[in-house]
């Protein structure tokens, strides 16, 4: 078979190995495709065993009388109109064991030539769109996989961040509520500082005088006074054991706990060891006061009004 039909086959859309071998086992283009649409159906491995197993049985040989009309490839059983035809067959194949047969074989028309490579065309269009709508199938199969996927990855992403807004807005809500009570704490100490101020004022001139000093204001003993219902009564500042400090740094706000046996020199120590900040300082705004390093570092922050809580501003 010439190497032009072997490019045909291959323009046609045949597997190249399939085609190689309609090359090998036949000698013109007709033979190829006849072999071709037999074979359609097997696999290359079905092929293969077949050709051992035929090329081990032989053709009978001719009878007296008979005329040789044929050749007959006891190889590949392939059989050929002519000599030439045959030793073209063995010069591509390699096989060399040929008999002589008595069946005439013979040639196709031009019609029906292209009758046999239209319905070739037709059954390898078929196939390929076969194959062309399972692939499509698949497609829609693996896209669908993958919207699932983006999909539950998307959810939970979202999920998370919903999560991670309402943690967030409790934790401002905290914050606000806590220093809401610093500031009622604040005004009310500021308050009875004045207060105290007031009495002493008063007791100090009543002393100049020569009468006695006046009684407390029902202000100085909230103590006394019934909690409304519902309520909770604040402890006084010589109960607690701990104070929390909010902590302003120029590098962000800090809120912790210490003991209020602690020393505000302890403090700026854990600052300084957690933000890397020289301390010098400590300011309280309200009521305004300034705590100095080397000078009230060695205060407890008892001693020094901080208790239950406090705002400073650090230096």
């Amino acid at each position: 078979m010439a190497s032009s039909d072997f490019d045909v086959l291959l323009d046609m859309g045949f597997d190249k190995e399939r085609a190689e071998m309609a090359v090998k086992k036949t000698g013109g283009l007709q033979g190829a495709l006849e072999w071709l649409e037999k074979n359609q159906e097997k696999t290359l491995d079905e092929i293969k065993l077949a050709n051992e197993t035929d090329s081990s049985i032989e053709p009978d040989a001719l009878k007296p009388g008979e005329v040789a009309r044929s050749l007959v490839c006891n190889e590949c059983g392939k059989k050929f109109r002519s000599q030439a035809q045959a030793e073209f067959h063995a010069s591509k194949t390699e096989h060399v064991d040929f008999a002589e047969s008595t069946e005439e074989i013979a040639p196709l028309t031009e019609e029906e030539k292209k009758a046999k490579l239209e319905e070739l065309r037709l059954k390898l269009a078929e196939k390929k769109a076969g194959l062309s709508v399972e692939e499509k199938e698949t497609q829609k199969r693996n896209e669908a996989i993958r919207r699932k996927s983006t999909k539950e990855t998307q959810d939970l992403k979202e999920d998370l961040q919903k999560k991670e807004q309402m943690k967030q807005a409790a934790a401002k809500r905290r914050e606000k509520q806590e220093e809401l009570a610093a500031k009622e704490r604040i005004r009310a100490k500021i308050k009875a500082d004045q207060e105290e101020r007031r009495l002493r004022a008063e007791k100090e001139k009543a002393e100049r005088e020569g009468r006695a000093p006046p009684e407390p204001s029902a202000f100085t003993e909230p103590a006394l006074a019934p909690a409304a219902p519902g309520t909770v009564t604040s402890k006084p500042a010589s109960a607690y054991t701990e104070t929390r400090l909010r902590l302003q740094t120029s590098s962000g706000t800090i809120q912790k706990s210490f003991s209020v046996e602690e020393t505000l020199d302890h403090v700026a120590a854990s600052i300084e060891s957690e933000k890397g900040v020289e301390v010098n300082s400590f300011t309280q705004n309200f009521p305004k006061k300034v705590f100095q390093r080397g000078v009230d570092f060695g205060q407890t922050l008892k001693q020094a009004g901080l208790v239950p809580s406090a705002a400073l501003i650090v230096k």
